[in-house]
């Protein structure tokens, strides 16, 4: 509840907001919005789900956490009334990711907070200026995990902000793809082993986001992994090495063949060089 004297921030209506059951009845539920100090807010029977309902408790029970759409707000009473039917998936897809950043956020800007031993009033001025490049703070973390330091130059924050945030970034686990291929290099030349084995050296490589592997399965048979954030990037990268590889070896008066294995996802801790 607000203190005496304060004006309670209210939300607007449209907004998606998280809340807990505080109480069920038999018109709906009252429910508490986490993210407005815990104001009071009401989500009728009507607006639980479609159909008839003849028992609420089947649907919202009490301290269950919600994503509900704000679709009336009384400023002069401070009354807001809830849905939970309206709200689509991709909403509270939407929702629950941007509570999850905001989470982590707070515990790695908590240790930035004691490691430099800052006030509050440092940290939120460290996290206006990193929202002036992000749509979130996480997001400034996250960005020194894929791509290194590098990532947060453009914020005017001070080197050892930007070391312990640098040092913060090294738990995010950064979700990878992998695809995978098998190349078929034949040479008949007496240096056609050591070519092969140049160019398949020149094929790996750590850029752009992306890691290309080759390993030996059995002459003359070579699979090349390449791992990425995504899967265009992964399949760019792909392309462009094999097809390098295959131009080298042709030239050569070599025989070069390709195949597809299957795509899969991976994880790597920290960033992808």
């Amino acid at each position: 509840m607000a203190a005496t004297g304060e004006v309670q921030r209210l939300p607007e209506e449209g907004d998606v907001v998280i809340a807990t059951i505080k109480e069920v009845t038999g018109h709906g539920a009252y429910v508490t919005l986490d993210e407005y100090s815990n104001m009071t807010g009401f989500l009728h029977i009507s607006e639980i789900a479609t159909g008839w309902i003849r028992n609420v408790e089947r649907y919202v029970r009490p301290k269950q956490k919600l994503v509900l759409k704000v679709i009336r707000v009384n400023k002069t009473r401070g009354e807001v009334d809830t849905s939970l039917k309206q709200v689509s998936s991709e909403e509270r897809k939407s929702k629950l990711i941007e509570v999850k950043k905001n989470e982590k956020a707070a515990a790695f800007m908590g240790f930035v907070k004691s490691k430099l031993k800052l006030t509050d009033v440092q940290v939120a001025e460290i996290e206006d200026k990193i929202l002036q490049k992000h749509d979130y703070v996480y997001d400034a973390f996250e960005a020194i995990a894929r791509k290194g330091p590098d990532a947060i130059q453009n914020l005017d924050l001070a080197p050892e902000i930007k070391q312990a945030m640098e040092e913060e970034s090294s738990k995010i686990q950064i979700p990878l793809v992998e695809v995978r291929g098998v190349m078929e290099i034949s040479l008949k030349r007496p240096d056609g082993i050591e070519v092969i084995k140049n160019t398949l050296a020149g094929a790996e490589s750590s850029k752009a986001g992306a890691r290309s592997l080759v390993t030996y399965i059995g002459a003359p048979r070579y699979r090349i992994i390449v791992m990425a954030e995504n899967f265009k990037v992964a399949e760019k990268t792909m392309n462009n090495t094999v097809e390098k590889m295959r131009s080298s070896i042709e030239k050569q008066h070599g025989t070069f063949n390709f195949s597809r294995e299957e795509s899969k996802k991976a994880h790597q801790q920290g960033q992808v060089a």
